[in-house]
């Protein structure tokens, strides 16, 4: 082999497409030195990897020719949002480019012909010793087919010179001919795609692959790579029979790793058409491929994994073959590539092919299962399965998009390794894994030790109905093939008897009696065990109910009333599992018939019979005796239920709750004590004892039975409510016996979501719902919407007479709107005004005018507002400054009226901006829990009032629900499990209407209205309002009261209530032992309140039930979800994870536009975790600002485009920076400009002395250790300090708007406020003396110490009435009040007067009270109530701020400012990337690791801005920065230890040179973290 034959070094570069002997053939625009694997199984996840962008397109240049810190954003035009303004010159400049090109290529080709005429003949004529001139005439045909088109050629042409070029291919003596031959061969393929064909038919496939077998010279074999792979595109079955598999793999090792792509390319194209006969060319390349999956290229992995899939699929049938392909090793390599701590990662289509080719394998071969076994595949697929995203709202960096059929393929896999309990297929096969099965005992109680928690844990998830099916058929195989000792060890740590009890639940009768039959087995191997767990955990009471559920009826365990999961089947686009009978989701069985999967294998009466067995052979009769059938804890526990019961009715009668308190006290003690003692507790006894009833019944003094509360109850009882929380709490947030492990009150909230996720019934509705289209809905906008629409005929109730009768027909509804807005439509149009004379229909609807109604279906689906085709200019308000005194005459008079406004009306409500085509933006501040759409014609000064009744199918609608949820709801009552496709969308719905009378106010309302008992009356409401919400009686309008689930959340809400205020209820109690003189210290009055972790209160059913709702494909608003989303969303939002409120908050605020993107990403951290996740949905909007102007530019800025849904870009004056990094060091800007001395803003800015102070001390920022919260102002001042109280509101105006507008964009922002700010303004809850502890604990400490002196006072003389003893008393600290020398005036503020008059009067004993009172008013209530509205009032112009209240106050800080702790040492390897230089192994990358850990808090802050352009990581820290971090080296002109790093913040890029130790690094780190803010240029 001569030196062509040399294996060339391994590089970075595509492969060349010619040898570069030829130059005049560089030009040559030809596609073989693409990547070849784009051509099959594209996946995002394949993408190559990012290179900077520069004018030669090549390899990122991380050079620097200067030494300088600057930060860069060169090459990120198209890596976030896509083409950027700047772009829109690039592509005219490029289109014009190509019509040159075009025009010089159709004057070549007038003359191409003649010139192949001419080529051709010198190369027939020439003869073999005339080398020159057929070199000459080759390289001539090379030229011209590099710049010729297809019209330049004609089959005729093509068919003449194919075989003179195979002769020339083959040609040994000369390989520069043969080169040439096989390089024209290629071009001719690329030009004219049908040459394939006729150069196969003239033998150039086998020519080819003759000279790759010989690879004689290295370049040659190369060019024959490329042709083949040109070939194998149209030819694949030629290139199988001419050996083309085993020519191109035979010596792979010897090409670069570009070559060896295009080797695979063709492979790919050959298997992407295996025949169904001759199969051994194809296997025979098996062993080449097995090798190749452990190559480090993920693109060449990918493409031998597709043809392994492709080889697998079609010997899928032949065991023989299975068994071949199992001996080669290919197990081996694919269980390697899906284990999740595998070095090489494929994309997951190609993922969940390899688990589907072990399927195949494995229900085919028995090597194979032999094989998986001793390869411990349990553990891997153990750890897929634990990334089904069970942790609710936890990091799960290994969930994948389409994780449902991952999970799917796994579960199938593990049903092929076990045989069926009765193998009535494949006997043998069955017979040969249940042997050896038997003669492997350990391995499969390896098995099981693995697979089996994990399976309960996906079942009791809330897994639907597919998933559930497969994991307990696992089960049941797992159960029934272990001998009686493995299985006893097996289940050991597992409640099976718990677990079964629940998926009795479920109605769906493969489920049952998969359960009935595990029941069986473990009764027939272990009945000694399980009968009395049975017993215990209710299994024996769900297996009777199958057979007289009469008899269960008096149960308040639920059975046979669980989650159905309602799927519309008739669909064209459905999966085929959901077509299939349940009997077949995981049969994997490849020889079974279509035919046969349309019969169900389940008999009709197969669960009853199975039953009654199993009732008749097990179950004695005293063991379903009501009585002697209960275990002696649920009898105490029922015991104590019906003492706790009598007590409450008896202080009822009485009226005298501290008459019977110490009996309260002592049964409440042993409740606790009993559910927290060393005897389990079973959920099934738990819920059966009514103790959860009892305590709700208790906290509510009896009021959570009744149907209404008057205001009078309500202000009777409130004293004796708090009390017993008081009470209540005592006793759960202390571990009053020695011998409890754990808080009552987390043992009590864990043993409710165990009984929650038994009980609760709430359906999954999975729509299926077609492709995505255009439809026009008349109702109630009259336009385009992006789904199908409803069918409805509107029908007067045949009662009515006031109203007239719709007679248009048939008319289409957008399914998402709400019966309201429905009714908003319909009113105009059927309502009868008095005197006027009466009309038809048709006339009264022609006098409504108006845009919505007027809108054609052309104009609603296809217009382009002015704002989209603008969104991708320059905005350049910002040079006419002189707009800002319009602006600031616009932003006082909004000011001025504000005091006058409610705040619904100081926001622009009802304004629409339509910023896309067909879809309009509705701002809309009223307090709802759903979107809704609503005609502004609509409205009117009766709005207020239900105008108009509806019922479907004689049943009245709720006027909350949309149509679609009306719809479905009245299916789900109907228990059916199946909602056709035609009756949904097909079907013609008849809605009757009729004139309404009842006022619109529900009972919430009604009853908020009525308990609006001042403070002065029900003190109790100065401290803890939670008492004032806590018993709205309806807590789901669909929930049957009767229900456990009803008591059971109204538990979990108080005692989620009770953990949120458990400060001021341990406090109270202290203070009262110190007003009843048990203690005499105010230093006493100190409490230690217990940490409860919030997510405790988190169901992981029902958030995983919301996560699959959230991604059905109509859940295109919360109004396509069922109507128990909502409702819990609204009054139990703790029951869900962060993860799930967050995309049903994003869902709900801003649509599925915002959603799309960030569900696509691997990342499932939390929400705005990708801080760029609205780019791809919304239209972007650049923004020119100026540094020194920075509020100014925000102020114009917001006021531009703070109504419309637009992602909002910042580029600086003077500055080439743009993109995501200038963006987010605006806000930053801007939130630091907000926290700056002298604004009159916040607490802590005294804009006098302090300011002076703060100067001095070199600080600009407001010093607020415990967060920002608004500076009170007395309503009386006007000016302080210089500083205009107008100016403060626009300043919270502006504050609120880009607050909303950089969490509608996924912004991070820089502004510490103080949980009672995000309590307040954000959650609109009212505050409380307790809470002024969060911004103020001085202040509050000595506030709370005179309240106790008051309580006290009050105390002694109500009940001894002895006034002169009480001055001793009274003294604060051994000091009179009156020598405290405190007067009227708001503490540190002495421009606020808390009492009218000009002389401030000093606070005395008689007056402390009243001292007191107005200091906590002035400081949470009157004295910034103003600011709180103008905040709100600036939000609400972006989106409605309600959106916001399913979230907590340490949520809403990391929503909004991401995480407060920058990073763990732990997480720096895991989530930094290190490329083009550096690898993990690096020194300068070890140096680097070593300096991070070493960062204090503030230097953290430094590094992260310097290289993110925010200081603060995006919530989920490290892991959720998109892109990650990415360290790359930078290759210095001179001496690196002189030049400094430099980053690129769009692409989180940090350059940082190989300095020659640590000190030097840190010291340059140091220096541009410090002093390279501030600017962005290019490095």
């Amino acid at each position: 082999m001569g030196n062509r034959g040399q294996k060339r070094p391994e590089s970075v570069e595509e492969f060349p497409a010619d040898k570069r002997a030829c130059s005049s053939l560089e030009f040559r625009p030809s596609s073989s030195s693409n990547s070849p694997g784009q051509t099959h199984m594209n996946s995002p996840n394949s993408a190559p990897d990012f290179h900077e962008g520069g004018q030669d397109g090549g390899e990122m240049d991380t050079s620097s020719s200067a030494s300088g810190s600057v930060r860069s954003e060169e090459g990120e035009k198209d890596s976030v949002y896509g083409s950027c303004d700047s772009d829109d010159l690039a592509d005219g400049e490029l289109r014009f480019n190509r019509d040159i090109l075009r025009d010089f290529q159709r004057r070549r080709s007038s003359g191409d012909h003649s010139k192949f005429k001419k080529i051709l003949a010198s190369l027939m004529e020439a003869d073999e010793v005339d080398v020159s001139g057929v070199l000459a005439a080759l390289t001539e045909l090379c030229e011209v087919l590099s710049f010729c088109t297809e019209s330049s050629l004609s089959s005729l042409t093509v068919d003449s010179l194919a075989p003179v070029l195979v002769k020339h291919a083959k040609q040994e003596s000369n390989p520069d001919i043969m080169l040439l031959a096989i390089r024209a061969i290629t071009y001719l393929c690329d030009v004219f795609p049908r040459s394939s064909g006729l150069l196969s038919r003239h033998g150039a496939i086998p020519a080819l692959c003759e000279r790759l077998l010989a690879i004689e010279y290295l370049d040659v074999a190369e060019q024959c790579l490329q042709a083949l792979e040109k070939i194998s595109r149209d030819q694949p079955l030629a290139c199988l029979q001419s050996g083309a598999i085993m020519a191109v793999l035979n010596y792979i090792d010897f090409f670069s790793t570009s070559v060896q792509r295009v080797a695979l390319s063709t492979v790919v194209n050959i298997c992407n058409k295996l025949p169904s006969e001759c199969t051994e060319p194809f296997m025979l390349a098996v062993p080449s491929l097995c090798n190749l999956l452990q190559n480090e290229d993920r693109q060449l992995v990918e493409n031998v994994a597709i043809c392994l899939i492709k080889i697998v699929e079609r010997v899928c049938t032949l065991p023989e073959m299975l068994n071949d392909l199992c001996m080669h090793g290919l197990i081996q390599q694919a269980t390697h590539l899906i284990d999740l701590n595998s070095r090489t990662t494929v994309s997951q289509p190609i993922y969940t092919g390899l688990i589907g080719s072990l399927v195949k394998l494995a229900s085919g071969s028995v090597v194979a299962v032999r094989t998986l076994f001793e390869l411990n595949i349990s553990s891997i697929l153990k750890d897929i399965l634990c990334s089904y995203d069970l942790s609710h709202g936890m990091v799960s960096v290994n969930t994948v998009d389409g994780h449902c059929n991952q999970v799917c393929e796994v579960l199938k896999l593990l049903n092929a390794l076990l045989p069926a309990p009765a193998g009535d297929q494949d006997v043998q096969m069955v017979l040969d894994k249940e042997s050896f099965l038997a003669n492997q005992p350990d391995l499969l109680q390896k098995f099981g030790n693995y697979i089996l928690p994990v399976l309960l844990q996906v079942v009791g998830s809330g897994a639907n109905l597919y998933v559930c099916y497969g994991c307990l058929s696992i089960i049941n195989k797992l159960v029934y093939f272990s001998k009686s000792d493995n299985l006893l060890e097996l289940l050991n740590n597992t409640n099976i008897s718990s677990f079964l009890a629940g998926v009795f639940t479920r109605k769906e009768h493969h489920v049952l009696i998969i359960a009935l039959q595990i029941v069986e087995t473990l009764l027939q191997k272990l009945s000694d065990t399980f009968i009395n767990s049975f017993v215990k955990e209710g299994v024996f009471f769900a297996v009777d109910a199958l057979l007289t559920p009469e008899n269960c009826s008096q149960l308040k365990f639920p059975v046979l009333s669980g989650t159905h999961i309602s799927i519309d089947t008739n669909q064209k686009h459905a999966a085929k599992e959901v077509s299939r009978c349940l009997c077949y989701a995981f049969d994997n069985d490849q020889f079974s018939l279509v035919s046969e999967m349309e019969t169900c294998k389940v008999e009709k009466d197969s669960v009853h019979n199975l039953a009654k067995h199993i009732r008749a052979k097990y179950m004695t009769t005293e063991l379903l005796n009501s009585e002697k059938g209960l275990t002696d804890v649920l009898q105490k526990l029922r015991s104590f239920s019906t003492v706790l019961t009598d007590l409450v009715d008896a202080s009822m009668h009485d009226h005298n709750f501290t008459q019977h308190e110490e009996k309260f006290y002592f049964t409440l003690h042993q409740i606790i004590t009993t559910l927290n003692g060393r005897e389990t507790i079973s959920t099934f006894e738990f819920i059966e004892s009514g103790i959860v009833k009892s305590l709700v019944n208790y906290l509510s003094n009896g009021l959570y039975i009744r149907e209404k509360v008057g205001s009078y109850s309500l202000s009777s009882h409130c004293d004796n409510v708090e009390k017993r929380f008081e009470v209540f709490g005592g006793l759960l947030l202390s571990l009053s016996e020695p011998l409890m492990e754990n808080l009552p009150l987390s043992v009590l909230i864990q043993k409710l979501q165990h009984a929650l996720s038994s009980v609760e019934n709430f359906p999954v509705i999975l729509s299926h719902a077609s492709k995505q289209r255009n439809s026009f809905a008349t109702v109630p906008n009259g336009r385009c919407v992006s789904h199908p629409c409803l069918k409805v005929r509107f029908t007067r109730d045949e009662a009515e007479t006031s109203l007239y009768d719709y007679s248009e027909g048939i008319v289409t509804v957008d399914p998402f709107s709400s019966l309201e807005a429905i009714e908003g439509f319909l009113w105009r149009k059927v309502s009868i005004k008095r005197n006027d004379p009466r009309k038809s229909v048709f006339q009264a609807s022609n006098e409504i005018k108006g845009p919505i109604f007027q809108l054609p279906l052309e104009a609603g689906c296809q217009g382009k507002s002015h704002d989209l085709m603008e969104s991708e200019s320059m905005s350049s308000e910002f040079s006419d400054m002189q707009e800002d005194k319009d602006s600031s005459q616009s932003a006082t008079e909004s000011t001025r009226n504000l005091r006058e406004m409610t705040p619904n009306e100081a926001i622009s409500s009802g304004e629409t901006h339509t910023v896309s085509a067909g879809k309009e933006l509705h701002v809309s501040s009223e307090p709802d829990v759903k979107m809704k759409t609503q005609s502004p014609e609509c409205c009117s000064d009766d709005d207020a009032l239900v105008k108009l009744l509806f019922y479907l199918e004689g049943k009245q609608l709720n006027q909350d629900l949309t149509m679609y949820q009306a719809i479905i709801q009245q299916q789900i009552e109907a228990e059916d499990e199946i909602i056709p496709s035609g009756k949904l969308w097909g079907q013609v719905h008849n809605l009757t209407y009729r004139a309404a009378v009842e006022p619109k106010q529900t009972h919430s309302q009604e009853f908020l209205q009525n308990s609006s008992v001042s403070a002065k009356v029900g003190t109790f409401l100065q401290h803890a309002p939670f008492f004032a919400n806590i018993f709205v009686p309806e807590l789901l309008a669909e929930l049957d009261k009767s229900s456990p689930t009803y008591d059971i959340l109204f538990l979990l809400r108080s005692l989620e209530g009770m953990n949120k205020i458990k400060y001021y209820l341990m406090f109270r109690q202290r203070m009262n032992a110190f007003v009843e003189g048990t203690i005499d210290n105010l230093d006493d009055l100190k409490v230690a309140v217990p940490v409860l972790p919030e997510n405790e209160f988190v169901n992981s059913k029902l958030t995983e039930k919301l996560e699959q709702q959230m991604q059905d494909h109509f859940a295109m608003s919360v109004g396509g979800m069922p109507l128990w989303c909502s409702q819990l969303m609204a009054l139990y939002p703790f029951l869900f994870g962060f993860e799930a409120r967050c995309k049903y908050f994003r869902l709900a605020a801003f649509g599925p536009l915002q959603v799309q993107l960030n569900s696509s990403l691997h990342n499932t951290s939390g929400a705005p975790s990708d801080r760029r996740h609205t780019a791809g949905a919304l239209p972007r909007k650049k923004f020119l600002v100026c540094r020194d102007r920075i509020l100014d530019s925000a102020a114009q800025m917001m006021k531009l485009h703070a109504c419309h849904k637009v992602v909002l870009e910042v580029e600086y004056s003077e500055e080439v920076g743009t993109g995501l990094g200038p963006t987010l060091e605006f806000y930053t800007l801007v939130c630091h400009e907000f926290q700056k001395t002298g604004l009159g803003m916040w607490r802590g800015d005294y804009t006098s002395s302090a300011l002076w102070e703060s100067l001095q001390t070199g600080s600009e920022m407001v010093v607020s250790p415990s967060g920002l919260f608004p500076r009170p102002w007395s309503s009386t001042t006007i000016t302080s300090n210089g500083i205009e109280f107008s100016d403060v509101i626009k300043q919270f105006v502006l504050l609120g708007q880009v607050v909303a507008k950089a969490l509608q964009d996924g912004r991070v922002l820089d502004l510490p406020f103080s949980k009672a700010f995000y309590k307040l303004v954000i959650l609109g809850q009212e505050l409380t003396m307790c809470d002024i502890q969060s911004f103020d604990p001085e202040l509050v400490t000595v506030l709370l110490e005179f309240q106790a002196l008051i309580d006290r006072k009050r105390y002694i003389e109500t009940v001894c009435g002895e006034k002169s003893k009480f001055d001793i008393d009274m003294r604060y600290r051994n000091t009179n009040i009156e020598d405290l020398s405190l007067d009227f005036v708001l503490p540190g503020y002495s421009d606020y007067a808390l009492t009218s008059g000009s002389d401030h009067k000093m606070v005395t004993t008689a007056d402390l009270e009243e001292y007191v009172s107005l200091v906590v008013d002035a400081t949470i209530n009157t004295g910034i109530s103003r600011q709180v509205e103008a905040f709100r009032s600036g939000f609400n112009q972006v989106f409605p701020i309600k959106h916001l209240q399913i979230f907590t106050e340490a949520e809403l800080e990391k929503l909004l400012c991401g995480e407060r702790d920058s990073w763990a040492c732990n997480e720096l390897l895991d989530y930094i990337k290190f490329d083009h230089g550096y690898t993990a192994s690096s020194p300068p990358v070890i140096d680097l690791l070593e300096i991070m850990q070493e960062f204090d808090h503030e230097q953290q802050r430094a590094f992260l801005q310097f290289v993110t352009g925010a200081p603060r990581l995006p919530p989920g820290g490290l892991a959720s920065l998109n892109p990650k971090l990415t360290i790359v080296q930078k290759h210095c002109s001179k001496w690196a230890d002189a030049d400094l790093p430099s980053v690129m913040t769009c692409a989180n890029y940090l350059k940082l040179p190989p300095y020659s130790s640590k000190e030097r690094m840190k010291e340059k780190l140091l220096y541009a973290i410090t002093e390279g803010q501030g600017s962005f240029h290019l490095s």
